[in-house]
């Protein structure tokens, strides 16, 4: 991949922005929310393409994001949709089980002239399969995923009951980077799975969607990368975990930031990727503040 398709390239954070309702508070999140607070903080430049409806909750979601530095210029307001949320049920190792409020304001999303301008000509375009719920959306999407010079990443997030393995599939074709978790990878590649090792069933989905790179995040045990013939892996750290929601968001944000925009090392960036998100993961909420300096 070229790196540096533009001086400075932006990434479009398209998709859900909406409030996790935690049994501890209530947290900004939705994974391309999540993503772009991340890249901004690490210094990229981060725009994020989403909606809120007009009542209490949209305008404190972007109170949040205003005092947080973030460009809020695509997050539109929605007089007949709410803003969107999230109830999250914690396990006893902090994962999370989400029931997302359908609709959302984040389900309408609609493309306008000078979005297209801006990002034509060498944005990068990240987005999740959450987001893809809708028809709306998806053609919103359809016309950022066909402007030239645009690189795609897709963050596949299966989460019921929107979690359909033949749409995923669809939108993952030729993309230029795929983040899974590993159920997600047995899921989507069954067949590949059935008595191979991860590498070799990652190589396998890879070659089926077209797509020169693929991550698979492991949990406690870190992550791995695919990019074209090369295998990185790097293993997990032992943290405290107080809730894992957002750690992947962050894992993927730092990702972007070294690898694909900044041109780090893969196997470097994976390992600086692991650990920020498992910082996240030491935290209450998906976007906690840090230091760059730390994951740099």
């Amino acid at each position: 991949m070229d790196r540096k398709t533009s001086p400075n390239p932006e990434v479009l954070c398209f998709g859900e922005a909406l409030w996790d309702c935690l049994p501890h508070g209530l947290f900004c999140g939705g994974s391309p929310l999540n993503a772009a607070v991340h890249l901004h903080r690490l210094g990229s430049r981060a725009l994020l393409v989403s909606a809120v409806g007009g009542d209490f909750l949209g305008e404190e979601l972007l109170l949040r994001l205003r005092e947080a530095g973030m460009d809020v210029s695509q997050v539109r307001r929605h007089s007949r949709l709410p803003t969107g949320t999230a109830r999250l049920r914690l396990d006893r190792k902090g994962e999370a089980d989400f029931t997302i409020a359908e609709p959302a304001a984040w389900d309408r999303l609609t493309i306008a002239e000078p979005l297209i301008r801006r990002a034509s000509g060498g944005a990068c375009l990240l987005h999740g399969s959450l987001a893809l719920r809708g028809q709306t959306n998806r053609r919103a999407l359809a016309k950022l995923a066909g402007l030239p010079g645009i690189k795609r990443i897709f963050d596949v997030n299966l989460r019921a009951p929107h979690d359909n393995p033949i749409l995923v599939a669809q939108w993952a074709r030729g993309v230029d980077l795929i983040k899974v978790n590993r159920e997600e990878l047995q899921r989507l590649a069954p067949a590949a799975s059935r008595g191979h090792t991860l590498e070799q069933t990652a190589r396998a989905l890879a070659a089926e969607w077209q797509t020169p790179r693929l991550c698979v995040t492991l949990d406690a045990d870190g992550a791995a990368l695919l990019d074209g013939d090369r295998w990185h892996r790097e293993p997990g750290r032992k943290v405290r975990v107080k809730d894992t929601v957002g750690a992947g968001d962050a894992f993927l944000a730092a990702l972007i930031h070294h690898w694909m925009l900044g041109g780090a090392d893969p196997a470097d960036a994976l390992a600086i990727a692991c650990r920020l998100g498992e910082y996240v993961a030491t935290r209450d909420g998906a976007t906690p503040g840090f230091d760059p300096k730390r994951f740099s």
